[in-house]
């Protein structure tokens, strides 16, 4: 499905954005989840991601949902693919599936040790690293690979440089673009962009982009993936723990702020981080310039 640029007021370049998602962990949740794609699709993004459990063990869960979304939604299904508790073997047979059943977009990454393991392992029969399994997907079809990136540095990362190098052999490898993880101070994703340009590294650095829904929530995302919180967002939130609505009005001129400050510097693509929730993902792409086609309507 081609992406559809916002047609924007005031001057603006259109952007196009992605939406991520997790597979439901119950049937109350699997309703919410259908409910936030339907009020989403019509925004016609790029493509919607769906993520894996944190060391691979939602992967059936994953494969079920993309199943779904190919024949009973217009949207393009870009499942995540790790390497984690599997073969070499048995992801390249899921990649072929994936193939078979017309998917064409990949979300390429290492994945999360498991729990019980207190440092990350490449198992001797699979893949060992993001890049190598970028590589096998290339063997494998014409995929569209998308990456993960870190402008604040992966957690385990012995230096940015060794993150940025990571990142380099991921995009040589053969991935399309990387996504970042979240973050709050534009600073950090522009210094990160023009460091990536240095080294050589040509395709989009795509934002990611998280609405606050919780702000504790955030705070253990961004304390497990190395994000910086800044002391004025802790202020905008303080006192909202029981105020959803203005929590929301908060977290949405929070994202359109950043957004735009990324837009004046020449970034045209977001993927938003949903959480399986599309109201205020969708006020925000509203506020943004990114609509419903009359047409469409």
């Amino acid at each position: 499905m081609t992406a559809n640029p916002a047609t924007t007021r005031n001057g603006k370049q259109p952007i196009s954005v992605s939406f991520e998602f997790f597979p439901p962990g119950s049937e109350k949740m699997a309703e919410t989840l259908w409910a936030s794609l339907q009020r989403l699709a019509p925004l016609t993004p790029r493509f919607v991601s769906v993520t894996y459990g944190a060391d691979g063990s939602t992967r059936e869960r994953t494969h079920g949902l993309v199943k779904r979304v190919l024949p009973e939604t217009p949207l393009t299904p870009a499942p995540h693919l790790t390497c984690i508790g599997a073969s070499r073997a048995e992801i390249d047979e899921i990649a072929r599936e994936y193939l078979d059943d017309g998917v064409r977009h990949i979300v390429a990454l290492r994945g999360d040790a498991p729990k019980d393991e207190p440092n990350y392992q490449p198992r001797k029969d699979g893949y060992a690293f993001a890049a190598d399994l970028v590589a096998g997907l290339r063997r494998i079809g014409e995929f569209d690979i998308s990456v993960a990136a870190y402008p604040e540095v992966h957690p385990e990362a012995r230096s940015a440089q060794a993150d940025l190098d990571n990142l380099k052999r991921k995009v040589d490898a053969g991935a399309n673009r990387a996504i970042t993880q979240f973050f709050f101070d534009a600073s950090h994703y522009l210094r990160f962009r023009d460091a990536c340009v240095r080294a050589g590294i040509s395709v989009p650095i795509v934002p990611g982009i998280l609405p606050i829904t919780r702000f504790s929530q955030m705070l253990k995302f961004a304390g497990m993936c190395g994000t910086d919180v800044p002391a004025w967002l802790h202020d905008r939130f303080d006192g909202l723990d029981e105020d959803a609505e203005t929590r929301n009005l908060v977290a949405a001129s929070v994202a359109i702020d950043l957004v735009n400050t990324l837009r004046a510097e020449g970034v045209e693509d977001f993927h938003f981080y949903t959480l399986n929730r599309a109201q205020l993902t969708y006020a925000i792409c509203h506020t943004l310039g990114v609509r419903q086609s009359r047409a469409a309507a």
